[in-house]
């Protein structure tokens, strides 16, 4: 029984709103990784959806770099996770790996907007 709270934030707007998806409409979100896009009317939204991040039932939070969803103890410098009192500080953290699963209580993530590539023969550089 899959229950997220997945707050999209819409990047141009500088808003955000926050979506409760359970059961039967978190199943297709089980599985994703962080920078995982999937399609909005899933959980209610227009438009592409980008994960970014999320937390578990815990607070642990989600970290792009180490692989799977289980918890790992890993040696941090800096960046998600760890907040670093002085220079060159490393420590032991205990933080989830990117695959959303049920554990997974919070998901962040950001509205992607489609942007029209210009094709190759009007862009002037490209010669």
């Amino acid at each position: 029984m899959a229950n997220f709270k997945i707050i999209v934030s819409d990047p141009p707007t500088g808003k955000s709103q926050v979506v409760e998806v359970k059961e039967n409409q978190a199943q297709p979100l089980i599985g994703m990784k962080i920078g995982g896009v999937f399609d909005g009317t899933i959980i209610g939204v227009s438009g592409k959806v980008k994960i970014t991040g999320g937390s578990d039932k815990a607070g642990f939070p989600m970290r792009s770099d180490i692989s799977g969803g289980a918890k790992k103890y890993v040696l941090l410098t800096k960046g998600v996770g760890f907040r670093s009192a002085e220079k060159g500080a490393r420590r032991r953290k205990l933080v989830r790996g990117n695959v959303v699963t049920e554990e997974i209580y919070q998901l962040n993530a950001i509205l992607v907007r489609e942007t029209e590539a210009k094709p190759i023969a009007e862009n002037p550089k490209a010669t």
